[in-house]
């Protein structure tokens, strides 16, 4: 048996649970589950739905096999009075003859209620390695797309029909309304994605958001450029900038609240460039594992470009891409 105490083994470093991979929840969301192999013995992380990856306890690896434990809460679908806890070990076989594959076994039951105890089956896929650093200066980009008219949501649908709607045009700006001010991670308002995907871009948008406010622009889906302003309580990894939860930006280039800010996010072999008004704060740097509040865990996917809507209030405008020519 391996766990995560312990000098590196040579079998330990061979594991194929060593890597990242991709999971797809029951109401449709994602989580994510990164295995190391370090110095001192194999770690874990897992993001699981909302938030960002934490590291697991007592992680063990046999074989096939995989057990660890990572206490938290969560609510299916986004519900507000529907809380699941997951208390148990999460027990993970490896499948399939490439053993590129993997089920998790998890045990879960309602907050304060565990007589509604049951067990979910997640299916999950491992990860490619990640590609080299793109030499950005030989990447060719197409025509400009404008995904925004200005005028109205064509082109645009929330990504849940069931959630309200705080979206709207209004004189060329793409307006989100909601009464939400705090930073939990679910709200009653529904985000906006476009109808399109989308591989390799480049995507340039201004946004607006209050003092205080919180917003975020996923690409593909998936990896969420921090939307808040200069002087949020959120800072480093999930302030202005940042790629939230996953990279930091090597300065904080935001604007205070009520102003207009500048992105250009660059999204090429899993690599991403962070341009904030004028500054490259993340420069070509690898993108592993989805941000919290995504649509998808899988880094090969193609997938739309997503604004959160369920935080607080936030405008958006001059939303433009070119897709890498291939």
């Amino acid at each position: 048996m391996l766990t995560v105490t312990g000098a590196l083994s040579a079998d330990e470093s061979r594991s194929p649970f060593v890597g990242s991979w991709a999971f797809e929840l029951p109401d449709g969301n994602p989580a994510w589950l990164k295995v190391s192999a370090e110095d001192s013995g194999s770690q874990a992380e897992l993001l699981w739905s909302v938030g960002s990856a934490r590291p697991v306890r007592n992680l063990e690896i046999e074989g096939d096999a995989i057990r660890f434990d990572r206490k938290l809460s969560w609510k299916p679908g986004g519900e507000a009075n529907e809380v699941w806890v997951i208390d148990e070990p999460i027990l993970g076989t490896l499948v399939g003859g490439e053993k590129d594959a993997m089920r998790l076994r998890v045990t879960q039951h309602r907050e304060g209620d565990p007589g509604t105890r049951e067990k979910i089956i997640l299916h999950g896929r491992k990860m490619p390695p990640m590609p080299p650093r793109p030499d950005l200066s030989r990447v060719v980009f197409g025509d400009p797309l404008s995904l925004f008219n200005g005028r109205d949501l064509a082109g645009w649908r929330l990504s849940n029909p069931a959630k309200k709607n705080g979206w709207r045009a209004e004189n060329g700006v793409l307006v989100n309304e909601t009464p939400k001010t705090d930073f939990g991670a679910y709200g009653d308002f529904g985000n906006l994605v476009t109808e399109a995907t989308f591989e390799d871009f480049r995507l340039s948008l201004e946004y607006n958001v209050p003092a205080g406010g919180n917003s975020g622009v996923y690409l593909r889906g998936m990896y969420e450029a921090q939307v808040v302003d200069r002087d949020s309580r959120m800072q480093g990894i999930q302030g202005p900038g940042a790629i939230f939860g996953r990279i930091a930006p090597v300065k904080n280039a935001g604007k205070p609240g009520g102003q207009w800010n500048r992105y250009v996010l660059t999204l090429v072999d899993r690599h991403v460039t962070v341009e904030l008004n004028g500054e490259i704060v993340i420069d070509n740097e690898p993108l592993e594992g989805c941000s919290g509040g995504g649509l998808s865990a899988d880094d090969t996917a193609p997938g739309p470009i997503f604004l959160q809507g369920d935080h607080t209030s936030v405008k958006y405008r001059n939303l433009v891409i070119e897709e890498v020519v291939r």
